[in-house]
């Protein structure tokens, strides 16, 4: 069966609902929620901007779902959905933004003629899980990013800006106290709902959701939402098989390095002070050749010969008997 609506932080949906010039007002209701922008600098109206041309790849329409405008004072905004936490994905909202400021004259023309540029990235996953300094503090649901001086803490070149809504830092459901946190509610729980809840159920959250009903898509668009989902699904398990990829080439380095650092760590207790303890059960066989090795070390020192009657006992004591003897030949300087 069709859900009854279609997740809003797809492409297909996304645009259907802030990219398109009949629902602008959601858009404008999304950005004065989100700039926290109050009176008479909230914005009224906008102007959407004509896309730039991508090469029609499908896992950069996963990780670049956007749509640009300009408000009435000639603010430009960059209004972005990221569905995967991509690598370097910091670094491309930068490039992004960047890209939009500069590429608002040509050559030859004035740097007067440049407005401020706006980057708002709502994200499916937790960009700053942690401080981004350690012991600093946490970055909350909703931050925002600005130039700041960095001896006394003055604001000043505006010109870029960036505002992130981490979808995930919301948990409260439907105790939604602000409008912010209800926008989070509405991205995190659409595509799971049947009727419009009581939370929801006021503007401009209603009309959002209208467009998301999946009975308004026709054939075409019904497909294109479904594609839409399936490459997400392929992209976050192509992500997870790389990560357990990942884990496993990582384990067996850190045995076949652990089992060299306890050939290495025997070898030199063995000829100086001994082995105190085992090591760790991944260590044990490097650790009994550097104990064969010192043994075999301290016998050619005291002229002590090993036939191969002996050699085979060395073979076929235990780490903790190989330390006993080596030990006793220290001290004792004779095999018996």
């Amino acid at each position: 069966m069709w859900p009854t609506f279609a997740d809003p932080k797809t492409d297909f949906v996304f645009k259907r609902i802030f990219g398109a010039e009949p629902n602008k007002h959601l858009l404008v209701d999304l950005l004065n929620a989100l700039l926290e922008l109050e009176g008479d600098q909230r914005i009224a109206d906008l102007i959407y901007l004509s896309p730039e041309q991508r090469v029609p790849v499908a896992e950069l329409k996963l990780s670049i779902v956007d749509v640009k405008c300009r408000d009435h004072a000639g603010r430009e905004y960059v209004v972005e959905m990221q569905v995967l936490n991509v690598e370097a994905f910091e670094k491309r909202v930068v490039y992004n933004v960047s890209k939009a400021y500069v590429m608002q004259i040509h050559s030859g023309e004035h740097y007067l003629e440049l407005s401020d540029v706006v980057g708002v990235t709502i994200c499916d996953f937790e960009l700053w899980p942690t401080p981004p300094q350690p012991g600093g503090p946490a970055v909350p649901l909703l931050s925002r990013w600005r130039m700041q001086e960095q001896n006394h803490g003055a604001l000043a070149l505006s010109q870029v800006q960036y505002v992130f809504l981490e979808l995930p830092k919301y948990t409260k459901g439907a105790a939604a106290e602000s409008t912010v946190e209800q926008w989070a509610h509405f991205f995190r729980v659409a595509e799971n709902l049947d009727v419009i809840p009581p939370e929801l159920s006021a503007e401009p959250f209603r009309s959002a959701l209208e467009q998301a009903r999946t009975a308004g898509f026709t054939p075409e668009e019904w497909e294109a939402y479904d594609r839409s989902k399936i490459a997400e699904q392929d992209a976050r398990g192509a992500i997870s098989l790389a990560e357990k990829q990942g884990e496993a080439r990582g384990e067996a380095r850190g045995l076949q390095l652990g089992r060299a650092e306890g050939l290495a760590e025997g070898i030199n207790r063995g000829l100086a002070e001994g082995i105190n303890r085992g090591l760790a059960e991944g260590l044990n066989r490097g650790l009994a050749d550097g104990l064969r090795r010192g043994i075999q070390e301290i016998c050619d020192l005291l002229a002590i010969p090993l036939d191969p009657h002996r050699r085979a006992e060395i073979e076929a004591m235990s780490s903790e008997e190989l330390e006993t003897l080596l030990t006793r030949l220290k001290r004792e300087r004779r095999w018996e």
